[in-house]
């Protein structure tokens, strides 16, 4: 997906969104349950991702955002994020349309979630977290677990994790040393 000139200037629907994402071996060992299951759709040929999170103690989350990336990501500046929340009625509409689709577990280990990708891309562990400042986002250390930090890496992101097979996945982790069974 390309970069747009667009200036980063919130307004009254787009907010300036800060996250940080960290790159893990493997999965903490003691998850706490039970986690969200995602399924993202990224919707052919725009930048718009629709959004099914499952939660376990209520209906699901049903979002459509709209992501739209600084030209030269900064700290933990990422870009421009506008969401809607849907109903199951609107939700379906967007589902019929063409999607690359992304499936994970979420786990909330504050101040991080923790994200464990299914098939094809079983073994991808990212851990992220969102920050309300830019001198928040600063500040933050990172896990311990993390191999690397990969907030400015377009590989991973979800738009372009949703247009990777398992093959290209697994040259990316060899790079940072990981191999998943």
């Amino acid at each position: 997906m390309a970069h747009l000139s667009t200036p980063l200037v919130p307004g009254t629907y787009a907010r300036v969104e800060r996250e940080r994402r960290f790159l893990l071996a493997a999965a903490p060992e003691s998850l706490p349950g039970p986690a969200r299951r995602i399924t993202d759709r990224y919707l052919t040929g725009t930048r718009v991702r629709l959004r099914r999170a499952d939660r376990p103690d209520g209906p699901p989350e049903l979002k459509l955002t709209q992501k739209i990336p600084a030209d030269r990501p900064a700290g933990g500046v990422q870009g421009l994020i506008t969401t809607a929340y849907l109903s199951p009625a609107e939700y379906d509409v967007f589902a019929a349309l063409p999607a690359r689709v992304l499936r994970k577990s979420r786990y909330s280990l504050p101040p991080l979630g923790v994200d464990v990708f299914e098939p094809p891309l079983h073994g991808l562990v990212l851990a992220e977290a969102e920050f309300g400042s830019d001198e928040e986002a600063a500040a933050f250390a990172g896990p311990a677990a993390a191999v690397a930090e990969v907030s400015h890496d377009p590989r991973f992101s979800g738009g372009r994790l949703s247009a990777t097979d398992r093959p290209e996945l697994l040259r990316w982790l060899a790079g940072f040393g990981i191999r998943p069974q």
